[in-house]
């Protein structure tokens, strides 16, 4: 099998090697990860691992990007597709994050993330910029469409968001940390559905505020 791999054309190999790094991240954490366990596992030579990625730090950031990342693109393709009103966008980016979370290492990641960055505050530092300094304002700009529009209330964005997001931080953590030492298994897709159900309440605009908006 390592044989197999290593005949693999060379733009293969950074992919087996964020792939192996994750499995191996997950299951031992970031300080426990060694390189050589993962050129092991991805059937590759330490040396290749070194042809593609500086250092363990630069592989984890590698990790960000495939696993967590590359959904910030798609939610901001969904948003600079999007016209009209913002409301019915809401949910959908909600059930996006749901269905990633539930099918996808994403949660997993966030969780090294969170369980890590004391200890090696630089892949924090990575993650704060390239996930939640990324997502925040794009998901802001989306609350402040709304409010122009008349759609939703006068309400801080910044703190709107982070109210919209709390529930997915609390699916991704019941799914990697409860749900494997025995809690009940949460039906994540719904609790989306539900949580922007209410936010969309909470948020629509009070009375005479709608055509103040709109105008």
């Amino acid at each position: 099998m390592k044989a197999a791999k290593q005949r693999r054309a060379p733009t293969e190999r950074p992919g087996e090697i964020i792939d192996a790094a994750l499995a191996l991240f997950v299951e031992k954490g970031f300080a426990a990860t060694r390189l050589d366990d993962v050129a092991e596992r991805a059937g590759l030579s330490k040396a290749a691992i070194y042809l593609y990625f500086e250092d363990k730090t630069a592989l984890f950031q590698g990790v960000v990007r495939q696993a967590v990342a590359v959904n910030l693109g798609t939610v901001a393709a969904m948003v600079s597709a999007h016209h009209g009103p913002v409301a019915p966008l809401l949910p959908r980016i909600l059930e996006f994050m749901a269905s990633r979370i539930e099918e996808t290492p994403m949660a997993s990641v966030a969780k090294l993330v969170i369980a890590e960055s004391r200890a090696f505050p630089e892949i924090g530092r990575f993650y704060l910029k390239e996930v939640i300094g990324r997502g925040i304002p794009l998901l802001e700009g989306l609350i402040v469409r709304g409010i122009d529009q008349g759609e939703f209330r006068r309400v801080d964005p910044g703190l709107t968001v982070r109210s919209i997001m709390g529930a997915m931080l609390l699916a991704g953590v019941w799914r990697t940390v409860f749900e494997p030492i025995g809690a009940e298994k949460l039906d994540i897709k719904a609790l989306a559905r539900h949580h922007a159900d209410l936010m969309l309440h909470a948020l629509r605009p009070e009375p005479g505020q709608e055509k103040a908006g709109a105008s």
